[in-house]
């Protein structure tokens, strides 16, 4: 017989609750919960809606094309988070006294993600995807929103404290600080160029479409460059872009001068590891 005393087994408990996991948001859903508040503190304050049916409408029409073409490309349901969010924006974003507009937009939007793919990587943001396309080629039924906050600060800093909240916990702050400063530095150089006031150059960017578009869709993790460094640049030329349209009095100067720098600058990166790839290869080989 062995001497020594053997210690007690203490039973497994596989249902005892993980503290971490119980305090702890996957983040998934925080853009969603985000994106949620904006919609409720816009619509609540300033009826930025067109109508709940409409942007119901959206959001059902994502998320539905969302699960069935990942069922048909992939073999699984994806996750619908991140049709959630292109759904919601579209019914935030799109003006259209008829509903088909919301349905088409948010299925343009989607469908991007699976058809328009260059190496296996979708190379435009979805949201910003259907709504350029709807607002170039039926102008004369759509439009954007484009309501500011007003004189009321109070929505837009509850939205700027969530957002760069958000934004910083998912490691993107650095793109929307960047393009809030190059939009007021060339918001400034627009006001000397035209002589129009510094003010209403800068109005903009204090309302619910930028709130969208410096949070959600600059910052999409699949359609932004890996490399911080080039991310800071990219989101520098989208500004740029961005003035320069404005200038000729382009409307929709926002969403025009993401959905081209944002692919040039996928498409560069796409095309830079292929090279280094076919040079890693030609190194072994030799």
């Amino acid at each position: 017989m062995s001497s020594h005393t053997s210690a007690p087994i203490l039973p497994l408990q596989p249902n005892a609750p993980d503290k971490k996991r119980l305090f702890t948001l996957d983040n998934r859903y925080i853009a969603p919960i985000f994106i949620t508040c904006i919609l409720l503190v816009g619509n609540l304050t300033f009826g930025i809606l067109e109508s709940y049916q409409k942007t119901l409408l959206a959001i059902i029409t994502s998320i539905a094309l969302e699960l069935v073409l990942s069922r048909i490309f992939y073999g699984k349901f994806a996750h619908p988070a991140s049709a959630y969010i292109t759904g919601i924006s579209v019914g935030i974003l799109v003006r259209s006294p008829a509903f088909w507009p919301y349905a088409l937009c948010s299925a343009i939007s989607i469908m991007s993600k699976y058809v328009v793919r260059i190496k296996g990587r979708h190379i435009w943001n979805p949201s910003n995807f259907g709504i350029s396309v709807l607002l170039f080629l039926a102008p004369a039924v759509v439009a954007s929103l484009s309501i500011q906050w007003g004189n009321y600060l109070l929505p837009m800093l509850i939205i700027w404290f969530l957002g760069s909240a958000i934004i910083w916990r998912l490691r993107r702050f650095h793109i929307t600080g960047i393009y809030v400063v190059s939009f007021i530095a060339f918001a400034f150089l627009r006001s000397w160029m035209t002589g129009s006031p510094w003010q209403s150059e800068v109005a903009p960017i204090t309302g619910p479409m930028y709130q969208l578009f410096i949070f959600f869709m600059i910052t999409d993790p699949k359609t932004t460059v890996r490399s911080r460094k080039w991310q800071c640049i990219v989101v520098v030329i989208i500004a740029l872009v961005e003035m320069l349209m404005r200038l000729d009095q382009v409307v929709y100067a926002p969403f025009y001068a993401l959905f081209i720098v944002g692919p040039i600058a996928m498409l560069i990166e796409i095309w830079l590891d292929a090279r280094r790839k076919n040079a890693a290869q030609l190194a072994v080989a030799h």
